[in-house]
């Protein structure tokens, strides 16, 4: 077996998802035990049958903080969730909306609105 074998690669792959997987559920399932299934920024109620759309987020972005008090988690819905992290790209510079990120449009549509008004006007 040499350093570049695929196989190996994709074995290293598949033990890091399984890892990750466990990882994830062990500490989701602590969160949903320890907090009351409702999301922490919209206050939507979830039960079994919608469970699956609630989130744990980690307060400090870091998924290997999981202390068994659950002070580093939120219970957040996918859509909270998603917002969240989308704050926090656009808080770094990495979203689009952003004031230093303003650069990319090039057009601007009233560049020649006095020439067009100009235009229009009876002499």
């Amino acid at each position: 077996m040499t350093a570049n074998d695929p196989s190996k690669l994709d074995r290293l792959l598949a033990e890091a998802r399984r890892t990750a997987k466990e990882r994830e559920q062990s500490y989701r399932e602590q969160a949903l035990k320890i907090y009351p299934w409702i999301c922490g920024r919209c206050a939507r109620e979830f039960t079994r049958a919608n469970l699956r759309e609630l989130t744990v987020h980690h307060r400090d972005h870091n998924h290997d903080n999981n202390p068994p008090d659950g002070s580093n988690w939120e219970l957040l819905c996918v859509y909270c969730h998603d917002n969240e992290h989308q704050r926090q790209l656009e808080a770094a510079g990495g979203g689009s909306n952003t004031p230093g990120n303003r650069s990319s449009a090039t057009h601007s549509p009233f560049a020649n609105l006095k020439e067009l008004l100009d235009r229009k006007k009876p002499s």
